[in-house]
């Protein structure tokens, strides 16, 4: 039974994952809209066939992106999901009878299961992100790396959605050294500094988080690496901010 809700999906080169996706939120979903930033496969055209309403718009990054959407969106509330991501059976059933249109709230957040390959990663969980939200009232932010919707109040629910990050550890180190020099500008841009200890300090403490309070210690050699790459990626964030302060001067 689908609910009048909205999903949103931002793609590029989207191919492998399109059609899963927005197979999997037409199961609750009346209405799927899809910006594309000009993509070279045929996200468009398997999105179009599909019934998706597909919108072409230059990349304003995570949150511009995800915001752009909502300008076209008829329902009241919107469902922002990634195209690597899907919403588990429960999670799925559970929005088909919750009243969520009539709550007190105008927001919700899901957990996050987060794989690399067909590795569940322990310490990313529950990683939880609001993603329900009403649009006369809430939206995302539509700057920085990363995009956050912005509300007075929301719900956390007891349900899943499952995230597909990478397809293997080769490209989560890959992907580190992008989303570290990005996340440093970013950071910079904002009128943030580092000191000389910042990558080492940061760095460390990014290792033991993910092995330590997030439990990767007990999850296996894989959780091993996923602790390493975010100290690296952690270590690179300042080292790159240092540089830009150093070439700043």
């Amino acid at each position: 039974m689908q609910k009048n809700i909205t999903a949103t999906i931002i793609t590029l080169n989207e191919k492998k994952h399109i059609s899963g996706v927005i197979l999997n939120v037409q199961k609750i979903c009346n209405e799927v809209i899809v910006v594309d930033s000009f993509s070279s496969d045929e996200t468009c055209e398997i999105a179009r066939e599909l019934g998706a309403k597909v919108i072409e718009q230059k990349y304003l990054g995570d949150g511009g992106q995800k915001a752009f959407c909502e300008q076209y969106a008829t329902n009241e509330w919107i469902l922002s999901i990634d195209a690597d991501e899907r919403l588990e059976d429960e999670a799925i059933e559970y929005l088909r009878n919750f009243d969520f249109e009539n709550g007190e709230y105008e927001a919700y957040s899901f957990r996050r299961k987060s794989f690399i390959g067909k590795k569940f990663i322990k310490q990313w969980y529950p990683d939880r992100v609001v993603r329900l939200y009403k649009n006369s009232t809430c939206g995302y932010n539509a700057k920085g790396e990363h995009g956050a919707v912005i509300c007075k109040s929301y719900k956390d629910l007891d349900i899943d959605m499952l995230h597909y990050s990478f397809e293997n550890f080769g490209v989560l180190v890959s992907k580190a050294d992008r989303f570290a020099v990005n996340l440093a500008k970013v950071r910079f841009n904002e009128g943030k500094r580092a000191s000389w200890y910042d990558p080492f300090l940061h760095g460390m403490g990014a290792f033991l988080k993910g092995l330590i309070l997030k439990g990767g210690i007990f999850g296996g050699i894989h959780e091993w690496h996923v602790a390493f790459a975010s100290a690296y990626n952690s270590y690179m964030k300042y080292v790159v901010m240092l540089e830009m302060a150093e070439n700043e001067k």
